[in-house]
């Protein structure tokens, strides 16, 4: 797919449309080792494009793991509150980098981020059962009978949970797989059988765990091996 210079320089976040256009009449733009001042100029993203001499990465698709940090809402803008994509860089919000599902605010761990809409669709979609495990720390003793409980399937107020898998690591600490994402679900599955989660992490989403070298708020873009296991845990081809 080709598309104008301005175009793809403006996705990928040198500047605003007019700032472009300026750039490119200044000739700070080579495209493949030639200067091109023509902001109609038809390009793709395995152009090799240099600004002031710098080989620009035109990669429009893009894939991330976040560790997400607590106290940040999992949404794409907030005017009020910071959001996960406050702790990237622009470039993602200008290339339409979206949140996987979303994490409570108060909920840490892995989060995916990504440009394709399509796939972040399929990942959350309940008819794909795509697991997400969680480590959850609760109030009380966690039993055999809350693993059953949670085999079985749990009626909420609005919706019953599907079974999800409960393992018993300590007294008050779980691991619990899920196959759905919805508000705030794992949480009010622990608060069903009155065990109230004091934190909760999650470990792994689909075929990806968690990059154990990301700090709470830092994140990595996915191998093309993670991306290609992510896209066929959605039933596509990356």
């Amino acid at each position: 797919m080709t598309m104008r210079l301005d175009k793809l320089l403006t996705h990928l976040g040198v500047a605003s449309r007019s700032g472009v256009r300026d750039i490119l009449k200044a000739g700070r733009v080579r495209v493949n080792g030639a200067a091109v001042k023509d902001a109609a100029f038809q390009v793709n993203e395995n152009a090799d494009i240099a600004l002031d001499g710098q080989r620009l990465d035109t990669r429009l698709s893009r894939h991330i793991m976040l560790h997400k940090p607590a106290g940040v809402l999992t949404a794409k803008e907030d005017h009020r509150q910071k959001t996960v994509m406050d702790l990237l860089p622009p470039l993602y919000t200008a290339l339409g980098c979206m949140p996987v599902g979303r994490l409570d605010k108060d909920t840490t761990g892995l989060l995916i981020l990504t440009t394709d809409g399509e796939l972040a669709h399929r990942l959350i979609s309940p008819e794909r059962h795509v697991d997400k495990v969680y480590e959850a720390l609760v109030e009380g003793t966690l039993t055999e009978a809350d693993v059953q409980t949670f085999a079985a399937g749990i009626p909420l107020k609005d919706f019953t949970a599907l079974p999800a898998k409960l393992e018993i690591l300590a007294p008050g600490l779980g691991l619990v797989t899920v196959r759905e994402g919805k508000f705030h679900q794992v949480r009010r599955m622990f608060g069903a059988v009155g065990k109230p989660v004091l934190e909760l992490r999650r470990l792994s989403f689909g075929p990806l765990p968690l990059d154990e070298a990301l700090a709470p708020g830092e994140y990595r873009e996915l191998t093309e091996t993670e991306i290609a296991a992510l896209y066929a845990a959605a039933g596509m081809k990356a």
